[in-house]
């Protein structure tokens, strides 16, 4: 099985720093629905992995986040794909849990519920908790400069640990990357 594992906010839509709380506010970013179809089509099992501290907080309630998950779905599937899975971390960081990325547990969760090894598997994030999540459990972490990604990318360059990872303009350039091993990167 082919697995590829997204970030939401950021990467797939719109980010916010007042959060995304509804469908309505959940826009998805240029290339980004049309992307998730083309690794869909091309074989890849496509899975979301989430925070989204905002039902924590109150902001929004399960049935607000399942219509925004509901709405990504459509949109990919009237593009031609499959979201294969939604994972999501609804704790604060205060809760301390294992689940809400930069800790991995919702890699683990992945990693078991389609019973497979993450190593080698890409992660596609915007942020270093994505890419912190992915190198603990052996993925493939890939950045992209949407969202908070050209924060991430000044902070990768001044590490030794991130040095390597490949910087992406958005999801679709990502996405060529994956399907054609020839990089855009930026």
């Amino acid at each position: 099985m082919k697995l590829a594992i997204l970030d939401r906010d950021g990467v797939i839509n719109l980010d916010s720093a007042d959060y995304i709380k509804s469908a309505e506010e959940w826009l998805p970013l240029p290339g980004s629905i049309e992307a998730m179809a083309r690794l869909s089509r091309a074989g890849y099992t496509v899975v979301v992995a989430t925070n989204q501290s905002g039902l924590g907080r109150g902001f929004f309630d399960l049935d607000d986040l399942e219509a925004m998950h509901a709405k990504m779905a459509n949109l990919v599937e009237a593009a031609g794909g499959t979201v294969d899975g939604i994972f999501y971390c609804p704790h604060t960081p205060e809760d301390n849990c294992r689940c809400r990325k930069p800790a991995p547990g919702l890699l683990d969760a992945i990693a078991e519920s389609f019973e497979i090894d993450l190593n080698g598997v890409p992660v596609v994030g915007d942020s270093l908790r994505d890419l912190k999540a992915g190198l603990a459990r052996g993925c493939r972490p890939l950045l992209v400069r949407t969202g908070k990604g050209q924060t991430t990318a000044k902070q990768l360059a001044e590490s030794e640990q991130f040095r390597d990872i490949p910087v992406f303009p958005d999801l679709a350039a990502a996405v060529d990357f994956l399907l054609t091993g020839k990089a855009r990167c930026s």
